[in-house]
């Protein structure tokens, strides 16, 4: 999408945004037809209360909004939804909110999908702040609008091939190395797993593979889980469950989105990006039940359920991931219903088998407003994961703890000298939120770029 903002215009109408403890004070630095106006309009100061006022010639000369009691970032994600087209301008401070993350929430909540539509309408412009770092802005929006577009995408548009198209082109702006094994090139290059699960699929599977940065710099890899559509293969899905499947390549948009950010601020990493991308369909050559696959790193994995298929192309993509023994690995991925019934849909799960790389993921989460809570890799549900005939089942024998059974599965393909970080995400907007209009959403992105940029800043 294009950035809602402008350098200038001098007809801009100026935004007021005012937290309740304040209505009263400013009510009475108004003129008197304002405050008459406001008054006959029920506005009085509650938190999300909205008016524009009117001033010659029936022009709008003033907007108002009141904030939350607690000040967030959303409050201004909430201005365009409800301000009309036009241009518009911030007065007044938005401290403690930072104006790039004011003018981020503002972009974010601009975002449509308008793909498949024609009658895209126009939308409000703000005058850039003064002071404001575009640069955080416009790296931000562009990643997180990015995945949003690609997870909204129907599946008819959005196969493996197509996302992998989406994630050379990112490679191709940023001038990173990009190639993908597609097919049965994947059994020739040991990647087992990612073909079994996709190979019924008319659409052939891959895996995309981007490097950036410096190769002397701290190694840090992404892995995202790429089902461009889960029907469940053989253990199919009903239709209620099978009818949002086509977000469920969320986590590699989300990675990606994380990614491009990162190469946008130039952060001093030598980033890799795995994303094994696939369809899991049903046909003759499909994967079956209690079927025995040997994966990239050797582990054998029972299929106890076709329908468990993210966790098995990540266990290929993480074993890849672990090779180089990087600074750290995080992988995204939607891929427990446990973890929703668990955090609901707005908070991802976190898990990590490092203390100091959880802790400065649920840093960076707070201070982006971008929510994360940590989940135990508890080993006592291991067991859960046996298998009589293979080193390991890829479904949990326990109708219990299925969030953390799946993430105990992930850690069976990454060594414990390497931190690693897993998120289990919903990568969708079930209702419009402030900022967060219904549809796909890169979760987690600006934390992983937050604690990266951390840890990592630019070279000088």
């Amino acid at each position: 999408m294009s950035l809602p903002f402008l350098d200038r215009a001098p007809a801009a109408v100026p935004v007021a945004v005012v937290a309740p403890s304040d209505w009263t004070a400013w009510l009475k630095r108004q003129s008197a037809p304002a405050r008459t106006w406001l008054q006959a309009s029920g506005i009085s100061g509650k938190s999300g209360d909205f008016a524009l006022l009117p001033g010659d010639e029936g022009r709008a000369q003033l907007a108002v909004l009141v904030r939350s009691a607690t000040s967030t970032m959303w409050d201004y994600g909430a201005l365009a939804g409800k301000l009309p087209a036009g241009d518009y301008c911030l007065v007044g401070d938005t401290a403690p909110v930072s104006t790039a993350d004011a003018c981020i929430a503002f972009a974010l909540g601009s975002w449509r999908f308008t793909r498949y539509r024609g009658d895209v309408k126009s939308q409000p412009r703000l005058v850039w702040p003064a002071k404001c770092d575009r640069g955080a802005v416009e790296r931000t929006v562009n990643g997180i609008c990015l995945a949003r577009d690609l997870i909204t995408t129907p599946s008819n548009d959005m196969g493996p091939a197509e996302l992998a198209a989406a994630a050379r082109q990112l490679a191709r702006r940023h001038r990173a190395r990009f190639s993908v094994i597609a097919g049965n090139e994947l059994l020739r290059r040991n990647y087992p797993v990612i073909h079994a699960v996709g190979r019924a699929s008319t659409r052939a599977p891959r895996l995309v593979d981007i490097v950036w940065g410096r190769p002397s710099a701290p190694k840090v890899t992404l892995v995202g889980k790429g089902v461009c559509f889960d029907s469940g293969g053989l253990d199919l899905k009903p239709a209620s469950g099978m009818l949002m499947m086509k977000k469920d390549m969320g986590g590699a948009a989300t990675v990606l989105a994380a990614a491009a950010m990162v190469m946008a601020a130039r952060l001093n990493v030598r980033l890799r990006v795995l994303i094994p991308a696939v369809e899991n369909s049903v046909s003759g050559n499909a994967f079956r039940p209690l079927d025995v696959i040997k994966s990239r790193k050797g582990v054998t994995v029972e299929i106890g359920n076709t329908d468990a298929e993210g966790r098995l192309i990540l266990c290929d993509a993480l074993a890849e991931a672990a090779r180089e023994e990087p600074a750290l690995i995080i992988d995204v991925a939607t891929l427990t219903g446990a973890a929703r019934v668990a955090l609901g849909p707005d908070v991802p799960a976190l898990f990590s088998n490092d203390d100091e790389l959880a802790d400065s993921l649920l840093k960076a989460a707070k201070e982006r407003e971008d929510p994360l809570w940590r989940l135990p890799l508890w080993r006592g549900y291991r067991r859960f994961l046996d298998s009589k005939v293979a080193d390991i089942n890829n479904a949990g024998q326990s109708p219990f703890g299925g969030a953390i059974t799946a993430a105990l599965f992930l850690q069976t393909f990454v060594p414990d000298s390497v931190p690693w970080a897993h998120i289990d995400t919903m990568a969708w907007n079930q209702t419009s939120q402030p900022g967060r209009p219904e549809g796909g959403e890169a979760m987690g992105a600006r934390a992983i770029y937050g604690m990266l940029a951390a840890k990592y800043p630019p070279r000088r």
